[in-house]
């Protein structure tokens, strides 16, 4: 993927534009994550309109970017972090159709939902809680919902090592994101996991041209 195809369109110019008065070191974060994370693809997989919900949203940039994308959706956004949301929202609070909230950690605000999104969150959980927290998302799903999972594949080797150096420092040296293990599941077994709750599940790589084995999940009811 080329530098061209990564930068923001309208709706991320505007996404990144909320955080233009914000702390030096979120407009750092929220830049880096634009340009490191394939949102595009991620977004271009939402309905363009329903009840949309960001699980592990931080401080909201993913949850802004799909409410500027497409009027039509209602966002919400969640996260343990208290501090990234007040930051979110400080940044954020124009947006109509945009909500960011704290949550308690492992739930899922009742639905119905018509999709629910995750984007590189749950690999901060034991395996056994990711599998319990996709199935609570599936059951807060409206008729014809979808859940939606960015993560980072087990392959190849050489950017999972990449990745999972980046995370450490990340996570366990500069306390940017809460928790204190990480646990890659392959996204192959994340697609079981979902096809056994009834769902049909399609997986495809979103890692070409860039350092990180991103992997988008995409499991739909009906």
């Amino acid at each position: 993927m080329s530098i061209a195809t990564r930068r923001p369109d309208s709706a991320g110019r505007a996404a990144l534009a909320l955080y233009r008065r914000s702390p030096a070191a979120v407009r750092a974060h929220v830049t880096v994550r634009w340009w490191s994370a394939p949102f595009a693809s991620i977004v271009a997989t939402l309905p363009r309109t329903g009840r949309i919900l960001e699980i592990g949203c931080g401080h909201g940039l993913f949850s802004a970017y799909a409410a500027l994308d497409a009027p039509g959706r209602d966002v919400v956004g969640v996260d343990i972090d208290t501090a990234k949301i007040a930051q979110g929202h400080a940044a954020a609070h124009d947006v109509d159709s945009l909500d960011l909230r704290v949550a308690e950690s492992g739930a899922v605000p009742p639905g119905p939902w018509d999709a629910v999104v995750f984007v590189d969150v749950l690999y901060l959980l034991p395996a056994s809680e990711q599998q319990r927290l996709l199935t609570e998302a599936v059951g807060q799903l409206a008729p014809h919902g979808m859940v939606l999972v960015k993560e980072m594949g087990v392959e190849p080797r050489w950017k999972v090592r990449w990745n999972t150096w980046q995370e450490t420092i990340s996570v366990k040296v500069l306390r940017i994101t809460e928790g204190s293990s990480f646990d890659f599941v392959a996204p192959e077994t994340m697609a079981g996991w979902l096809a056994g709750l009834g769902l049909k599940v399609s997986q495809r790589r979103l890692d070409h041209g860039r350092v990180h084995p991103h992997h988008l999940v995409v499991a739909r009811r009906g």
